[in-house]
């Protein structure tokens, strides 16, 4: 007897929903976002009714709970630690080997809740193509190359972010810069790195709802990826600002600057809170 017919869903190159059809009625359905977070399937009944069953093993659900700690604390400091330098900046406290200080040690927890979040990903368990409605867990791996699922891009343009940002972070403690030096060192990656923060964002959207426009105010997944965008508009909004014109040696906008990453990092703090409440 052949396997039951399978109805895939996505955007473009990239599934996110397969549904199979239980032989007694019914369908059971794999997410790619609820299998990586939750370790979990849904089926549903032949009359309808959906009821969530877990299918991945302890190992792999003990897991997917320490990488989601360890990611949602990473961003919870990180975003904390950029509000709080953003906030001196605003005020006048501290000079400016102080305020990069606290912005650099807020990135290395960006660049910590990046990369677990995609070993959250090549490490989450996947529905097994053999058989209907079941989650295989593989080997723990550091590193994969997966750029057809939409999670590991999404996951990996993140990353890639935060290390984008370092690189801001870093040029920050430079001292004596010309006006051309400060926006080719500090404001082109602090721009870069918020361009990949959107893209991460709305391959986030798009894993969440399946290539279709969606508002799901009961989804506790689509609050944390729209409260993440949201941060992420406003860190753009932060960095357009905060370009040096060559006619003055000031910024645009200072304090749209300072706001724009004080609100953006408060942000990502509240997505990674509400992050600890996504798991198994």
């Amino acid at each position: 007897m052949g396997q039951p017919e399978q109805r895939a869903e996505g955007a473009g190159p990239f599934v996110t929903r397969v549904t199979w059809p239980l032989p007694g009625g019914g369908e059971t359905v794999w997410e790619s976002r609820t299998a990586r977070r939750r370790g979990a399937l849904a089926v549903r009944a032949p009359g309808g009714t959906e009821s969530r069953h877990t299918r991945a093993d302890a190992a792999a659900l003990g897991r997917l709970r320490r990488l989601n700690v360890i990611a949602a604390v990473a961003f919870v400091i990180g975003g904390g630690l950029f509000a709080a330098g953003a906030g001196f900046a605003l005020y006048g406290s501290g000079d400016a080997t102080e305020l990069a200080s606290i912005y650099f040690a807020g990135g290395l927890f960006f660049n910590t809740g990046g990369y677990v979040s995609l070993l959250q990903v090549i490490n989450a368990p996947r529905h097994d193509t053999t058989g209907v409605g079941r989650l295989a867990t593989r080997g723990w791996r550091w590193w994969s190359y997966e750029p057809m699922r939409v999670d590991w891009l999404g996951a990996f343009v993140l990353f890639l972010g935060t290390l984008v940002f370092a690189v801001n972070l870093l040029d920050s403690f430079l001292q004596g810069l010309s006006v051309q030096q400060v926006n080719r060192l500090i404001w082109v990656p602090d721009v870069i790195g918020c361009v990949l923060f959107l893209v991460s964002g709305h391959l986030g959207f798009v894993e969440l709802c399946h290539g279709r426009p969606c508002v799901r105010p009961h989804s506790l997944g689509w609050w944390i990826v729209a409260v993440n965008q949201l941060g992420s508009v406003l860190f753009m909004a932060s960095a357009l600002a905060a370009y040096t014109r060559p006619a003055t040696g000031s910024p645009v906008n200072a304090d749209i600057a300072n706001w724009g990453t004080l609100t953006g990092a408060l942000c990502f703090s509240l997505a990674g809170v509400l992050q600890l409440y996504e798991h198994p």
